[in-house]
């Protein structure tokens, strides 16, 4: 049995230490105990990219805001399916990521950080979304684990009614917001359509050949 052997550590700003583990050819971040993510387990992150550039096939020249790269799935499955004149900004929060991502996962990245299409900042996806007024075509969040936090208490605002307001503002005419959870959350289903969305919600499993845990992601569209 291949040995688990740390990497690094990262502390979440305002929240947890986050701990970069390496199984043989695979990495983990974790979070105590939990897998946060993991390098085998990237299809119901790519999904979440896949599906929401097809709610925007009919855009010639989309933008997309990502709120956490993470290990860079939806990323790169954006990449793969958007044409030269889209634009993808990517705010993450913590700067150890994007240093493993160029580091040791270097050959995960495959270079998405460098596409010409892509934007990379460094911060609060939350302070992007605020300040961004009618700029996106799709707001595409995969932070924390969802609407339930686990690295970051602060992080549920951008899931109450006051964040999906806001979300919703930054949002071009027919944009759509779409969120990854962990876990299925009826109350915040709820939550999306009282904010005045459509909703539509999906099951993917976590890996691509259709094993693994079920992830939830929703897709709410700009009225």
């Amino acid at each position: 049995m291949k040995p688990r052997e740390l990497i690094a550590r990262a502390k979440v700003p305002g929240g947890v230490e986050l701990r970069l583990i390496r199984h043989g050819d695979d990495h983990v971040i974790m979070v105590d105990s939990n897998e946060l993510m993991s390098s085998r387990l990237g299809g119901s992150e790519e999904a979440l990219a896949t599906e929401s550039c097809d709610r925007m096939r009919e855009r010639v020249a989309p933008h997309l805001l990502i709120g956490g790269y993470g290990m860079g799935f939806t990323l790169r499955a954006a990449l793969a399916v958007l044409g030269p004149a889209a634009k993808v900004t990517v705010a993450e929060l913590v700067p150890e990521i994007v240093e493993w991502a160029r580091g040791p996962m270097a050959a995960l990245t495959a270079g998405c950080l460098d596409d010409p299409r892509v934007h990379l900042m460094t911060g609060d996806v939350a302070a992007e979304i605020s300040s961004a007024k009618k700029r996106y075509d799709a707001i595409l969040l995969d932070v924390d684990n969802g609407p339930s936090g686990l690295t970051r208490a602060s992080n549920d605002g951008l899931y109450s009614r006051r964040g999906l307001a806001t979300a919703k503002a930054a949002l071009r005419p027919g944009g759509v917001l779409a969120i990854w959870s962990a876990a299925p959350d009826e109350a915040f289903t709820r939550r999306l359509k009282d904010t005045g969305f459509t909703v539509s919600q999906l099951t993917v499993r976590a890996r691509k050949t259709g094993k693994g845990p079920r992830h939830t992601i929703w897709f709410a569209n700009v009225r």
